[in-house]
């Protein structure tokens, strides 16, 4: 929230462990210090996986979770969420042949979010 820079994603046809342990892995590789991070995700499946709590208390990682149905708690990935698939989902779905060329042009998006696109930032 600080600097509204996406750190870390990972993209699968499904949610699993797998994907949980490569998102954190980039995360750290990232940040290296990541002592006192809030980490805030809805109350999807990954809140109640033990190597995930234990993997962010390890590392200092404070887990902060959005009420039961309450999409404004997280208001900040929902709004980013929001641009992305307005910005380069809706009208393209199509063109999406495979995961792989999807995870590409989700990967140029972040790259544009993060470097060119025009935002207000704190820092």
């Amino acid at each position: 929230m600080n600097t509204n820079e996406i750190i870390s994603y990972d993209l699968s046809l499904s949610p699993n462990m797998e994907q949980i342990r490569r998102m954190l892995n980039k995360t750290f590789k990232k940040l290296p210090s990541v002592k006192g991070l809030i980490f805030h995700s809805d109350q999807g499946c990954n809140i109640n996986i033990p190597f995930f709590r234990s993997t962010l208390k390890d590392h200092g990682i404070i887990q902060s979770m959005s009420r039961k149905g309450n999409c404004y708690d997280n208001c900040i990935m929902e709004t980013f969420f929001g641009r992305l698939k307005n910005e380069m989902y809706y009208g393209y779905e199509k063109e999406y042949k495979s995961l792989d060329d999807f995870v590409e042009v989700v990967k140029e998006y972040i790259d544009y979010y993060n470097n060119e696109r025009i935002q207000v930032k704190t820092k």
